[in-house]
């Protein structure tokens, strides 16, 4: 066995990356996504880069089931225990407190509907203490009606289980001994043992949700590759960059909600490493969606809680920004004014280049209309394009808008450009971070042919295409680690705080996490744990983490005065201003455990034989320039634009003034005009 292979599964696309161990050589490809059986597209795309899976030696890929079953609200049916007198918490939520003076906001419908919440008595004060005994007979009744009504899941959440889960772990138990495996039970606990009743309640109706749809298509998934020889354990992505098996991802279905996109941010770490660039922008743009996310000093951009779709999850996540923009991104009229996206063509029936029955215009046929795209060689030869139905379709909206058809054309690009440059700035100027202190890597499938348009509207100067950007969120999981997150409330006013105290609990849930990672098969040469407390001054109601050096710090002398100090440049950094003679309390120790692989090579540039570049017209700036199509398979030396650089997963536009070069690593860098 010799082969490490990543799978990232798109909207549109299935991407695979392959490395050889033997001769260290990278390959990518990709197939059609089959939205009525996901495994059909991922085994076709693995088929192209491995002969027998019986040859791996290491498999992960990401999945966006989870997340497709909560956007399309196709999710499991959940019944919801909650603690006596706390029915109504999952409804009544924060109120409209996030949009107050927006007075069309409308808080996102509950995925329970208030008659599915049946309550369990019993009770704990918030020190853990039992003020009565768990009421075992109305969490029966609670099973009986799920059998009786055809619940797919039942998650419990009840009070203060994140300090005590004794309540929590005996309803647990009876509910599976009434229900058995055909429905999934979630514990709160499990899930977010944090403070924060409606958060943690919301992140385990999230996980009852969609965990009966991910742990489907995972024991498929493995079914199937063990039927066609895989010997070695499936890993899936998880929200927070890591890895887990895909035995402990369906215990915890929801850590897998945003897999498929946070590779592309792991692949931004390992880039930024090769180009000794500490700060990136890692922008994926595909067929359906364009997700930004940040490296920041080296390592991913991440939260321990964050909204998707409107709902709150506490759980450690990737800052990740989506919108509805890809290359599959449908232009339409509305009010006499042109619209690009949110809605997509998707895979079927696509673009209406792809000759699959698409008769709206998409960005991709934008592009083709304005020669910016090879049509004989798409997606590596894999496609041709009908390059006169996307005329047609761009043709027939220029008519209705009263434009020219290739001044459309531009405009759809320049809307789409626009909306992605402005969910750019949604994670860096409105966090007060200057995107122009940034290197943009660009990637997914029609990244690297928007991006020197983004980086121009943002002032970003560098602009960085990989070797198969198509691909690159599966080779970034090739580049990440195991990882296992675990936490402990621990709420100590900064006078009470005993250090020696706090060690030994960091200590606790380093053995933990240690133990976790064994459990994973990570060798114990390839085991380490990093610690962090969550602060905030007194009367404050929200934290930020600060890092810990390791588990015995807190014992150190004039421990509190680093840990303060720290957090006076943490919230200076985030707000623009500190109090340091405020009073600080503790709220949360968060242990994480990492396993490492051996690095993989990055996807060197290709040595190959230069032909002739075709040469063709191209529209930039409403002008026309015979720009160069050259093939990315032995591009060397510094290449001014305008140029269309072409390789198996995606095109590159090089637009007129920006100068691009072929890095050591294989990687485009190119040089963009302000």
């Amino acid at each position: 066995m010799s082969y490490r292979v990543a799978m990232d599964i798109g909207g549109t696309f299935t991407d695979v990356v392959c490395y050889d161990e033997r001769t260290g050589a990278v390959t990518a490809s990709k197939a059609p996504t089959t939205p009525g059986d996901l495994a059909d597209g991922v085994f076709a795309a693995l088929g192209r880069v491995v002969d027998d899976p019986a040859g791996i030696s290491f498999f992960v890929h990401g999945t966006t089931q989870g997340l497709n079953a909560l956007l399309e609200r196709k999710g499991a049916r959940v019944l919801l225990l909650a603690s006596r007198g706390g029915r109504d918490v999952y409804q009544i939520a924060r109120g409209n407190r996030d949009r107050m003076f927006d007075l069309r906001y409308r808080k996102p419908e509950p995925l329970v509907p208030r008659q599915d919440v049946m309550e369990a008595g019993g009770r704990l004060d918030y020190q853990g203490r039992e003020l009565a005994p768990l009421d075992e007979e109305s969490v029966r009744a609670a099973a009986r009606r799920a059998r009786a009504e055809g619940f797919d899941a039942v998650a419990v959440c009840l009070l203060f289980s994140y300090v005590n889960p004794a309540h929590e772990v005996r309803a647990g138990e009876i509910l599976r001994a009434e229900l058995g495996e055909d429905v999934l039970v979630v514990l709160s606990h499990e899930v977010a043992r944090e403070w924060r009743e409606y958060e943690r309640t919301s992140s385990a109706v999230l996980e009852a949700y969609t965990g009966p749809v991910v742990r489907r298509y995972l024991a498929g998934i493995e079914r199937r590759f063990a039927e066609r020889g895989l010997a070695v354990p499936v890993h899936v992505m998880q929200s927070s960059g890591g890895l887990v098996n895909a035995s402990y991802a369906m215990r915890r279905p929801l850590q897998t909600l945003l897999s498929g996109p946070v590779g592309g941010t792991m692949g931004g770490v390992a880039a930024s490493r090769l180009l000794d660039h500490r700060n990136v922008i890692c922008v994926d743009m595909g067929g359906t969606s364009f997700d930004v996310s940040l490296v920041v000093d080296g390592r991913p951009d991440v939260s321990s809680e964050a909204r998707i779709e409107g709902y709150p999850v506490l759980m450690p996540i990737v800052n990740l920004h989506t919108i509805g923009a890809g290359g599959g991104s449908l232009a339409y009229a509305e009010a006499g004014a042109l619209r690009v996206g949110p809605e997509s063509a998707g895979a079927v029936p696509g673009p209406a280049c792809y000759g699959r029955g698409g008769t709206q215009p998409t960005v991709t046929d934008a592009n083709v209309v304005l020669g910016r795209v090879d049509p004989a060689w798409f997606a590596g030869g894999l496609m041709t394009l009908d390059t006169e139905a996307a005329g047609v379709a761009v043709a027939e909206l220029a008519g209705e808008l009263g434009l020219d058809p290739l001044a459309l054309a531009e405009g759809i690009c320049d809307v789409a450009n626009a909306k992605m440059a402005q969910a750019i700035r949604t994670l860096t100027v409105e966090h007060g971070v200057e995107p122009r202190e940034f290197a943009l890597v660009a990637f997914g499938g029609a990244g690297a042919m928007h991006a020197a348009f983004i980086a121009r509207e943002l002032g970003i100067s560098e602009v960085v295409v990989p070797r198969f950007p198509g691909a690159f969120s599966a080779w970034g999981m090739l580049e990440a680690e195991v990882r296992r997150d675990l936490t402990h409330p621990y709420f100590r006013p900064q006078d009470t705080l005993d250090g020696a105290d706090m060690s030994r609990n960091l200590a606790a849930l380093e053995r933990e996490a240690l133990d976790a990672l064994a459990g994973q098969g990570v060798p114990g040469e390839r085991r380490r744990v990093e610690h962090a407390v969550d602060l905030r001054y007194e009367g404050q109601d929200y934290t930020l983490t600060i890092p810990l050096r390791d588990a015995a710090e807190p014992a150190e002398p004039g421990f509190l005065a680093r840990l303060a100090a720290r957090y006076a440049e943490a919230h200076t950094a985030r707000y623009g201003h500190a109090t340091p003679e405020a009073p600080v309390e503790l709220v949360m120790l968060r242990s994480t455990g990492f396993g490492s692989f051996p690095r993989t090579a990055a996807p060197a540039a290709v040595t190959a034989e230069s032909a002739a570049p075709d040469v063709r017209d191209v529209i930039f700036d409403g002008a026309v320039h015979r720009t160069p199509v050259l093939r990315r398979a032995g591009l060397e030396g510094e290449l001014a634009g305008p140029a269309i650089v072409v390789e198996e997963t995606a095109t590159t536009v090089i637009p007129p003034g920006c100068v691009a070069t072929v890095d050591d690593n294989g990687f485009l860098i190119m040089k963009v005009n302000a």
